[in-house]
């Protein structure tokens, strides 16, 4: 007979305590406090991936029209922002200091790109990278 009763009551019971749910709440939050720091992170380093190949297509660029001119004076950069096709600009790349045998490419971070670590990437027409982080990491 009291198993009877037993089952009876466990047929009843269906559904979470609110403490059960609320203990599911707390990890939930634990876990996008610690994912989402991280997911912010490989978006950046991503985009700066992106922008490195970019800097380094300008540059062959700027050979390129160096070879056929034996100057980068005149060069014209064939896009301005990176990503350059499709998608939100995170970089503005820039050409400076161009002479007959010299010139300095910058990605200057806009918008949510700016809380990269590595700031700004340059690469010169010696093939010399800086950045404001480590080079090891942001190269």
């Amino acid at each position: 007979m009291d198993t009877d009763k037993t089952l009876a009551v466990r047929k009843r019971m269906h559904g979470f305590t609110l403490v059960e749910l609320m203990v599911v709440v707390a990890i939930v939050a634990i876990l996008a406090g610690v994912a989402l720091p991280s997911y912010q992170d490989s978006v950046r380093k991503s985009r700066r991936g992106q922008a490195k190949a970019d800097l380094v297509e300008l540059a062959q660029g700027l050979e390129r029209f160096r070879s056929v001119n034996n100057t980068y004076v005149g060069y014209v950069p064939p896009f301005a922002i990176s990503p350059r096709a499709g998608g939100t600009a995170q970089y503005n790349l820039n050409v400076t200091g161009v002479g007959a045998t010299a010139f300095l490419i910058t990605a200057a971070p806009i918008g949510a790109q700016t809380d990269d670590t590595c700031g700004a990437l340059t690469v010169n027409q010696a093939g010399v990278k800086t950045s404001a982080g480590p080079i090891a990491t942001c190269w």
